[in-house]
């Protein structure tokens, strides 16, 4: 493609672009998955982590991911987990080496466009190196955007290939890259249009006039070439409204007003010109503001956005790049400027990764012009821009760094933006994960206090009350939830939870008939269900449940134990013992499993010696785990020293037994365990009856 140009040059700026990139992106290595995004796309999504399957990727094409249809996407994160698993540096590199080549794409395609090496070169780097494309880059869930991008410029590149000489072999070629850059993400639905931008500059090939001159094209014919482009946007458009309609990601009017719409539009038009230019608190999440047109902001950012408007179309005359930056700019955002909410975002860094080309060039060819007319001034525009992009990469280092984690991504997030909910939800969400549920609960109410609406808070709320066992405000969580209509299977799923450490079976039971009933496959809903039913009696419809639980997936522990628990119950010893042995395979440091498993082989009427030594052995293991503190887990190892014959030791293992039960206050369990004793004093073991 660069025939014609220097190729050292090439050669060197190319070299460059890559390390560049690689160095300001470098400290990415150390980054993890944070929980935004990323576990509903990669980390918690059963699709995408078994990787390639034949069932998945046909869904991958007949249904949404997360309410967007890009099956390409969907296709890479599932590529990554089938050769990398879950480790996010591999997800990571692979999203980077994507923005590299974007990066190269790009200048090369402005080169052979327009011949103009270093300005095309400084657009690429600047798209490289620019800390606004971080978001896009280091979040892993982000993928369709770098794609998106690739496929992008291969179809300008397509393109570009096909004006050279039109022929219908090049256009097939063009229609069927685009066909593929339309499965990245459903905001390249502009593309074509921007193809029409490419005809009347650099390409030259728009006529306004009635008589076409030189290689020009008339416009009808040039629309009509963009037609096919437009019915695949269109298709893609319609695909992508329906599934976030049917998602519920898609806000009504009733919500969000056309006048607010209309006044975040023209701020957010602005405010991204602010951003690319001094790009300083940059978050994840810039949060809805409460504006309409009367505001002063939207006055101001409205008349702006005229006068530039203006401006760009009257200078456009004589220097076309200026029409077309911002005509680029103003068109390719329009799928995300708000006036189809989509999310609960004012404006977004990532929706700054292609149209801020526009800008760029302005930028650029403006430069090149000065340079032209003043070429005194080329020094003093070579330093500007090395430092700049110098700038640039230390800012971006920095930007990376933020995106490690939950924590340092959202306590960043909550500095430099305010009434942030959603920031304030992410952030407690990682204080639970890492033990601080104190400081989660502050920032939870934050959050509803922010939005009394927002769901994810109010049950984030819900299940830190539940850990900390504050069964009645954990309840009182849940029920709100369901009178706000948000009946889902997982809040029906956590009140059964917190109903059943109430012993409220009957109405915990009720609420687990309805997560199975929405969802059939909730994982570990058929298991609470078993356990419940098994608390209240009903033994024979506990073990159906509980096998159904180990046939949806085999590794349950605790299904295993409750399993092991009904055959008990019903005097099926030997099928408790085999439930009880699977559970301590699969978890041999699960205390439960092990004091149930040693209690049965102890206490069975035709314990042999070997059961009694195995038993000896398990009981051990369970009271070292607990310290020797479990007065319950004690009594199981003086029953089983007492079923091998050793009755001292089992006599003295009961009394501290009784001593640990009588000091946290549980007489009836120290009562229980000394007629055992007495047992034991007299040359006898226990049997359970």
């Amino acid at each position: 493609m660069t025939t014609g140009f220097n190729k050292k040059q090439i050669l060197f700026i190319t070299a460059s672009l890559v390390v560049s990139t690689l160095i300001a992106y470098e400290p990415m290595r150390h980054n993890g998955f944070v929980n935004y995004d990323d576990d509903r796309y990669i980390t918690r999504n059963p699709e995408i982590k078994d990787g390639i399957r034949w069932r998945t990727l046909g869904r991958a094409f007949t249904q949404p991911h997360y309410y967007m249809w890009h099956p390409l996407t969907t296709i890479t994160n599932m590529l990554d987990c089938q050769f990398f698993g879950l480790n996010p540096f591999w997800h990571h590199l692979v999203s980077l080496i994507f923005h590299i080549a974007n990066a190269l794409l790009l200048f090369w395609i402005l080169a052979e466009m327009t011949g103009a090496t270093w300005a095309s070169a400084f657009v690429a780097a600047v798209f490289a190196l620019h800390p606004i494309q971080v978001e896009s880059v280091a979040w892993a869930a982000e993928r369709k955007t770098v794609l998106g991008g690739l496929f992008w410029l291969l179809t300008m590149l397509a393109y570009i290939w096909y004006t050279k000489r039109p022929r219908t072999g090049r256009y097939i070629l063009l229609f069927l890259v685009y066909g593929l850059c339309i499965m990245t993400k459903p905001t390249v639905v502009t593309l074509p249009l921007a193809l029409l931008l490419l005809d009347y500059w650099p390409l030259g090939r728009l006529n306004l006039g009635s008589h076409p001159a030189g290689k020009t094209v008339p416009v009808g014919r040039l629309l009509i070439e963009k037609v096919p482009l437009l019915v695949l946007s269109a298709i893609l458009g319609v695909a992508t409204f329906i599934a976030q309609r049917s998602g519920g990601a898609l806000a009504t009017l009733e919500n969000i007003s056309l006048d607010y719409r209309i006044s975040n539009m023209f701020i957010s038009y602005i405010n991204y010109i602010g951003k690319l230019i001094w790009p300083s608190r940059l978050a994840v999440l810039y949060p809805l503001l409460h504006a309409n047109l009367i505001k002063s902001a939207a006055v101001v950012c409205t008349l702006l956005f005229v006068l530039i408007s203006v401006l760009s179309i009257y200078i456009g005359r004589r220097r076309k790049y200026a029409a077309f930056g911002w005509l680029w700019y103003v068109g390719t955002l329009v799928p995300v400027i708000g006036l189809v909410q989509s999310g609960a975002q004012a404006m977004a860094n990532r929706y700054m990764y292609i149209p801020m080309l526009g800008l760029l060039m302005i930028v650029a060819w403006a430069g090149k012009d000065l340079v032209a007319s003043r070429p005194r001034l080329k020094v003093i525009m070579a330093v500007l821009a090395g430092v700049m992009l110098s700038s640039a990469i230390i800012l971006t280092r920095m930007q990376v760094r933020l995106w490690q984690n939950d924590m340092t991504l959202f306590e960043h997030t909550l500095k430099v933006t305010r009434n942030n909910s959603i920031a304030e939800n992410c952030y407690g969400y990682a204080l639970v994960e890492e033990g601080r549920l104190n400081e989660a609960v502050l920032h939870l109410n934050n959050a509803l206090r922010i939005n009394p609406a927002y769901t994810d808070a109010r049950k984030n709320l819900a299940n830190i009350l539940l850990k900390q066992g504050k069964l009645n405000e954990a309840i009182a969580c849940f029920n709100e939830l369901i009178k706000r209509g948000k009946e889902t299977a997982e809040v029906h799923y956590f009140l059964a939870l917190a109903l059943g450490m109430q012993k409220k079976y009957d109405e915990s039971i009720k609420h687990l008939t309805e997560v199975l009933r929405q969802d059939p496959k909730f994982p570990d809903a058929h298991n609470k269900m078993g356990a419940a039913l098994l608390a209240t009696g009903r033994t024979d419809e506990a073990i159906t449940y509980l096998n159904e639980a180990l046939r949806i997936n085999a590794d349950q522990v605790e299904a295993y134990i409750n399993l092991g628990k009904a055959y008990s119950q019903l005097g099926k010893y030997e099928r408790a013992i085999e439930n009880w042995t699977k559970a301590v395979e699969l978890k041999p440091d699960n205390t439960d499993a092990l004091n149930n498993l040693a209690w049965e082989m102890a206490t069975i009427d035709d314990a042999s010696v070997e059961d009694a030594n195995r038993a000896i052995e398990f009981a051990k293991r369970a009271c070292e785990l607990t310290g020797y503190k479990e007065p319950m887990f004690m009594d199981t190892l003086g029953a089983a020293y007492a079923a091998g014959g050793s009755f001292e030791d089992a006599v003295r293992t009961a009394q501290q037994a009784i001593d640990a039960a009588k000091a946290g206050g549980r007489e009836d369990l120290a009562g229980e365990i000394k007629n055992r004793m007495e047992l034991y004093k007299t040359g006898q073991r226990y049997r359970q009856k």
